[in-house]
Protein backbone atom coordinates (compact mmCIF):
# COMPACT_ATOMS: atom_id res chain seq x y z
CA UNK A 1 0.00 0.00 0.00
CA UNK A 2 2.75 2.41 1.02
CA UNK A 3 4.86 1.30 -1.94
CA UNK A 4 2.01 1.95 -4.42
CA UNK A 5 1.46 5.40 -2.94
CA UNK A 6 5.17 6.23 -3.41
CA UNK A 7 5.06 5.04 -7.01
CA UNK A 8 2.02 7.20 -7.80
CA UNK A 9 3.62 10.23 -6.11
CA UNK A 10 6.85 9.83 -8.14
CA UNK A 11 4.92 9.43 -11.37
CA UNK A 12 2.88 12.52 -10.60
CA UNK A 13 6.04 14.59 -10.01
CA UNK A 14 7.65 13.28 -13.22
CA UNK A 15 4.59 14.18 -15.25
CA UNK A 16 4.51 17.64 -13.73
CA UNK A 17 8.18 18.33 -14.49
CA UNK A 18 7.93 16.90 -18.00
CA UNK A 19 4.75 18.89 -18.65
CA UNK A 20 6.34 22.13 -17.54
CA UNK A 21 9.38 21.54 -19.76
CA UNK A 22 7.22 20.74 -22.77
CA UNK A 23 5.18 23.89 -22.13
CA UNK A 24 8.31 26.02 -22.12
CA UNK A 25 9.64 24.42 -25.31
CA UNK A 26 6.34 24.94 -27.07
CA UNK A 27 6.19 28.56 -25.86
CA UNK A 28 9.66 29.30 -27.19
CA UNK A 29 8.85 27.63 -30.50
CA UNK A 30 5.66 29.65 -30.82
CA UNK A 31 7.45 32.93 -30.19
CA UNK A 32 10.23 32.10 -32.67
CA UNK A 33 7.71 31.16 -35.35
CA UNK A 34 5.41 34.11 -34.81
CA UNK A 35 5.27 36.05 -38.14
CA UNK A 36 5.26 39.45 -36.47
CA UNK A 37 8.62 38.78 -34.78
CA UNK A 38 10.43 37.13 -37.68
CA UNK A 39 13.38 39.10 -39.12
CA UNK A 40 12.41 39.82 -42.67
CA UNK A 41 14.34 42.28 -44.85
CA UNK A 42 12.64 45.66 -45.27
CA UNK A 43 11.49 46.20 -48.84
CA UNK A 44 12.38 49.92 -48.45
CA UNK A 45 16.03 49.51 -47.38
CA UNK A 46 17.55 48.88 -50.87
CA UNK A 47 15.53 51.81 -52.20
CA UNK A 48 16.84 54.07 -49.41
CA UNK A 49 20.44 53.10 -50.16
CA UNK A 50 19.89 53.64 -53.87
CA UNK A 51 18.25 57.01 -53.23
CA UNK A 52 21.16 58.14 -51.01
CA UNK A 53 23.71 57.13 -53.67
CA UNK A 54 21.75 59.02 -56.33
CA UNK A 55 21.57 62.15 -54.13
CA UNK A 56 25.33 62.00 -53.50
CA UNK A 57 26.11 61.63 -57.20
CA UNK A 58 23.73 64.46 -58.06
CA UNK A 59 25.38 66.72 -55.47
CA UNK A 60 28.88 65.95 -56.76
CA UNK A 61 27.86 66.45 -60.38
CA UNK A 62 26.23 69.77 -59.51
CA UNK A 63 29.41 70.89 -57.74
CA UNK A 64 31.53 69.86 -60.73
CA UNK A 65 29.32 71.85 -63.07
CA UNK A 66 29.71 74.97 -60.94
CA UNK A 67 33.49 74.51 -60.72
CA UNK A 68 33.72 74.01 -64.50
CA UNK A 69 31.70 77.17 -65.02
CA UNK A 70 34.03 79.15 -62.76
CA UNK A 71 37.12 77.81 -64.53
CA UNK A 72 35.75 78.40 -68.02
CA UNK A 73 34.65 81.93 -67.16
CA UNK A 74 38.14 82.76 -65.90
CA UNK A 75 39.84 81.28 -68.97
CA UNK A 76 37.47 82.65 -71.61
CA UNK A 77 37.63 86.24 -70.41
CA UNK A 78 41.31 86.31 -71.38
CA UNK A 79 42.03 88.02 -68.07
CA UNK A 80 45.58 89.45 -68.15
CA UNK A 81 45.68 89.04 -64.37
CA UNK A 82 46.04 85.29 -64.91
CA UNK A 83 49.36 85.86 -66.63
CA UNK A 84 52.45 86.24 -64.52
CA UNK A 85 53.54 89.84 -64.16
CA UNK A 86 56.82 90.71 -65.89
CA UNK A 87 59.17 92.66 -63.65
CA UNK A 88 60.40 95.98 -65.03
CA UNK A 89 64.02 96.21 -66.11
CA UNK A 90 64.88 98.33 -63.08
CA UNK A 91 63.50 95.74 -60.65
CA UNK A 92 66.55 94.67 -58.61
CA UNK A 93 65.27 91.39 -57.16
CA UNK A 94 65.00 87.82 -58.34
CA UNK A 95 61.44 86.57 -57.89
CA UNK A 96 60.73 83.08 -56.53
CA UNK A 97 57.04 82.29 -56.90
CA UNK A 98 55.87 78.71 -56.37
CA UNK A 99 52.29 77.90 -57.42
CA UNK A 100 50.19 76.91 -54.42
CA UNK A 101 52.24 78.97 -51.99
CA UNK A 102 50.79 82.04 -50.31
CA UNK A 103 54.05 83.99 -50.31
CA UNK A 104 56.59 85.22 -52.85
CA UNK A 105 60.31 85.50 -52.05
CA UNK A 106 62.58 88.19 -53.48
CA UNK A 107 66.36 87.88 -53.24
CA UNK A 108 69.41 89.90 -54.24
CA UNK A 109 73.02 90.48 -53.18
CA UNK A 110 74.22 93.98 -52.41
CA UNK A 111 77.80 94.86 -51.43
CA UNK A 112 78.44 91.64 -49.54
CA UNK A 113 74.96 91.49 -48.04
CA UNK A 114 72.23 88.99 -48.88
CA UNK A 115 68.79 90.56 -48.97
CA UNK A 116 65.61 88.50 -48.79
CA UNK A 117 62.09 89.88 -48.91
CA UNK A 118 59.14 87.60 -48.10
CA UNK A 119 55.94 89.06 -49.55
CA UNK A 120 52.56 87.84 -48.29
CA UNK A 121 49.14 88.01 -49.93
CA UNK A 122 47.51 91.46 -50.02
CA UNK A 123 44.75 92.45 -47.66
CA UNK A 124 42.13 95.19 -47.87
CA UNK A 125 42.12 97.86 -45.18
CA UNK A 126 39.03 99.91 -44.52
CA UNK A 127 35.81 100.30 -46.48
CA UNK A 128 35.74 100.75 -50.23
CA UNK A 129 33.70 103.92 -49.72
CA UNK A 130 36.49 105.41 -47.61
CA UNK A 131 39.26 105.08 -50.16
CA UNK A 132 40.12 108.79 -49.88
CA UNK A 133 40.38 108.67 -46.10
CA UNK A 134 43.44 107.94 -44.03
CA UNK A 135 43.62 105.54 -41.11
CA UNK A 136 44.77 106.51 -37.64
CA UNK A 137 48.43 105.97 -38.61
CA UNK A 138 48.17 108.35 -41.55
CA UNK A 139 48.27 105.56 -44.18
CA UNK A 140 45.84 105.54 -47.07
CA UNK A 141 43.11 102.92 -46.92
CA UNK A 142 43.24 100.31 -49.65
CA UNK A 143 45.25 97.20 -50.40
CA UNK A 144 48.36 96.55 -48.35
CA UNK A 145 50.93 93.77 -48.41
CA UNK A 146 52.99 92.52 -45.47
CA UNK A 147 56.76 92.36 -46.05
CA UNK A 148 59.55 90.81 -44.03
CA UNK A 149 62.92 92.18 -45.16
CA UNK A 150 66.04 90.39 -43.92
CA UNK A 151 69.51 91.83 -44.56
CA UNK A 152 72.24 89.30 -43.72
CA UNK A 153 75.98 89.97 -43.41
CA UNK A 154 78.61 87.37 -44.32
CA UNK A 155 79.14 86.76 -40.61
CA UNK A 156 75.53 85.54 -40.33
CA UNK A 157 74.33 88.58 -38.40
CA UNK A 158 70.94 89.76 -39.70
CA UNK A 159 68.74 92.80 -39.45
CA UNK A 160 65.07 91.98 -39.95
CA UNK A 161 62.40 94.55 -40.80
CA UNK A 162 58.68 93.84 -40.47
CA UNK A 163 56.92 96.20 -42.87
CA UNK A 164 53.55 96.99 -44.39
CA UNK A 165 53.56 98.25 -47.98
CA UNK A 166 50.81 100.65 -49.05
CA UNK A 167 50.41 102.32 -52.44
CA UNK A 168 53.40 104.63 -52.89
CA UNK A 169 54.72 104.17 -49.37
CA UNK A 170 56.24 101.71 -46.92
CA UNK A 171 55.68 101.58 -43.16
CA UNK A 172 58.18 99.86 -40.87
CA UNK A 173 56.43 98.23 -37.92
CA UNK A 174 59.39 96.64 -36.13
CA UNK A 175 63.00 95.58 -36.56
CA UNK A 176 65.22 93.10 -34.78
CA UNK A 177 68.80 91.81 -34.85
CA UNK A 178 69.60 88.11 -34.89
CA UNK A 179 72.40 85.66 -35.60
CA UNK A 180 72.17 82.77 -38.04
CA UNK A 181 70.56 79.87 -36.21
CA UNK A 182 68.98 82.06 -33.55
CA UNK A 183 65.97 80.63 -31.78
CA UNK A 184 62.59 82.33 -31.67
CA UNK A 185 63.28 83.34 -28.06
CA UNK A 186 66.53 85.02 -29.13
CA UNK A 187 64.75 86.93 -31.89
CA UNK A 188 62.05 88.11 -29.50
CA UNK A 189 64.70 89.26 -27.05
CA UNK A 190 66.39 91.34 -29.78
CA UNK A 191 63.27 93.02 -31.15
CA UNK A 192 64.23 96.33 -29.62
CA UNK A 193 61.91 99.25 -28.87
CA UNK A 194 58.71 100.09 -30.69
CA UNK A 195 59.73 101.57 -34.03
CA UNK A 196 57.28 104.47 -33.66
CA UNK A 197 59.02 105.45 -30.44
CA UNK A 198 62.37 105.98 -32.16
CA UNK A 199 63.80 109.39 -32.92
CA UNK A 200 62.47 110.82 -36.20
CA UNK A 201 65.94 111.16 -37.70
CA UNK A 202 66.73 107.54 -36.81
CA UNK A 203 63.48 106.35 -38.44
CA UNK A 204 64.26 108.32 -41.63
CA UNK A 205 67.71 106.74 -41.70
CA UNK A 206 66.23 103.22 -41.58
CA UNK A 207 63.83 104.05 -44.41
CA UNK A 208 66.78 105.31 -46.45
CA UNK A 209 68.68 102.14 -45.56
CA UNK A 210 65.90 100.01 -47.13
CA UNK A 211 65.54 102.28 -50.13
CA UNK A 212 69.23 101.96 -51.03
CA UNK A 213 68.82 98.16 -50.95
CA UNK A 214 65.86 98.24 -53.33
CA UNK A 215 62.93 98.22 -50.91
CA UNK A 216 61.18 101.40 -51.98
CA UNK A 217 57.86 102.68 -53.27
CA UNK A 218 58.47 101.78 -56.93
CA UNK A 219 59.29 98.20 -55.87
CA UNK A 220 56.26 97.78 -53.66
CA UNK A 221 53.94 99.32 -56.27
CA UNK A 222 54.99 96.59 -58.66
CA UNK A 223 54.52 94.02 -55.89
CA UNK A 224 50.96 95.22 -55.34
CA UNK A 225 50.11 94.45 -58.97
CA UNK A 226 52.01 91.19 -58.89
CA UNK A 227 50.34 89.91 -55.71
CA UNK A 228 46.84 90.89 -56.84
CA UNK A 229 47.39 88.81 -59.97
CA UNK A 230 48.76 85.97 -57.86
CA UNK A 231 45.53 85.95 -55.84
CA UNK A 232 43.56 85.21 -59.04
CA UNK A 233 46.07 82.61 -60.26
CA UNK A 234 46.00 80.82 -56.91
CA UNK A 235 42.19 80.82 -56.94
CA UNK A 236 42.14 79.22 -60.39
CA UNK A 237 44.70 76.63 -59.28
CA UNK A 238 42.61 75.86 -56.21
CA UNK A 239 39.51 75.34 -58.37
CA UNK A 240 41.40 72.91 -60.59
CA UNK A 241 42.67 70.96 -57.58
CA UNK A 242 39.16 70.69 -56.13
CA UNK A 243 37.86 69.49 -59.50
CA UNK A 244 40.60 66.89 -59.70
CA UNK A 245 39.65 65.60 -56.25
CA UNK A 246 35.93 65.40 -57.11
CA UNK A 247 36.64 63.46 -60.31
CA UNK A 248 38.67 60.74 -58.60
Amino acid sequence: MGFAWCVRRSASRLASVYGNRMFRVRSISAVANRPSLARTPSPFRPFALYSTAIDRMSSEQSLLRVIDSEINTALQTDDPDLEEETAPGSFPFKIEDNPGHQTVTLTRDYKGEHIKVVVSMPSLDGDENDEDDDDEDGHSNGSSIPLVVTVTKKSGLSLEFSCMAFPDEIAIDALSVSNQGSTLEDKLANEGPDFECLDENLKKTFYKYLEIRGVKASTTNFLHQYMMRKVKREYLLWLKNVKKFMEE
